[in-house]
């Protein structure tokens, strides 16, 4: 990462723009170990499902060290913005967490947002001073009231959660980043290596990918996959892509030809 292309979110750096989940895999060291190879420094972790407090049990912390990576205490589960609200408070409580991922869900089936609580949801956080990272659709006028609701970072989905369809609406998630200068993060959906490279390419500050690595066949080599596909892809969005043709170019000049 240079010095001039810097991962910002809540006024911390991170120096991986790959964000990876702590969920679906078959135990907390496969876990640990994906998120080692996967280079990344911010985990997402379910307050309402993985265990962070019973000691007779399993501790994430046992496995994953909170001082070497960042905890991003997720509402996965939640579907009121009482739910969600809770959920927040108490894990400010527990570990002092004020970077938080927002998600409010408005049905168990497709597991889409529910924008109305999610807007409301992320109003209230703000005022009490959290970060909010914020899952949503990938509607460019929600991205920009969620902004202006004071939100840290717009994570909209590429395909419904766990679907591994990879981006379904480029049109839209265009128009969403030339519209805020927040991080941009595509929360859900990635299927493969190669969807990560398209989310950057798109201009996306990072992706947050959770099922893609922790079901593939061979989770580790997936996850390293992740990692190089999401550095790849953010320096071929630097680079500039030359202007797209429907007529061939020659890559040799005809000056000199006998």
């Amino acid at each position: 990462m240079s010095k001039k292309d810097q991962f910002i979110v809540g006024k911390k750096k991170f120096s991986s723009r790959l964000i990876v989940g702590t969920g679906k895999y078959k135990n907390m060291s496969d876990c640990a170990k994906a998120i080692k190879i996967s280079g990344a420094d911010i985990v997402t972790v379910a307050v309402r499902r993985v265990n962070i407090i019973d000691k007779s049990k399993p501790l994430l912390m046992d496995y994953i060290d909170p001082k070497k990576i960042t905890y991003l205490p997720n509402t996965a589960g939640c579907f009121t913005s009482e739910e969600a609200l809770r959920t927040l408070r108490l894990a400010r409580e527990i570990g002092g967490w004020k970077l938080v991922k927002l998600e409010v869900l408005g049905d168990k089936k497709n597991l889409f947002p529910d924008t109305i609580e999610t807007l409301k949801s992320t109003e209230i956080l703000t005022k009490e001073g959290f970060n909010v990272m914020v899952y949503c659709n990938d509607d460019p006028l929600m991205a920009k009231r969620l902004e202006n609701a004071g939100a840290s970072a717009i994570m909209p989905l590429a395909a419904p959660i766990g679907s591994g369809l990879g981006i379904q609406n480029k049109i839209n998630l265009r128009i969403i980043r030339s519209q805020t200068k927040l991080p941009l993060i595509i929360d859900a959906g990635i299927g493969q290596a190669s969807d990560a490279v398209v989310a950057m390419e798109l201009g996306c500050d990072g992706v947050l990918i959770n099922t893609a690595i922790a079901k593939a066949k061979i989770p580790f080599e997936m996850a390293e996959a992740m990692k190089f596909a999401v550095i790849a892809g953010r320096k071929s969005f630097l680079s500039g892509r030359i202007q797209p043709n429907l007529f061939g170019s020659a890559s040799t000049s005809n000056k000199g030809l006998i």
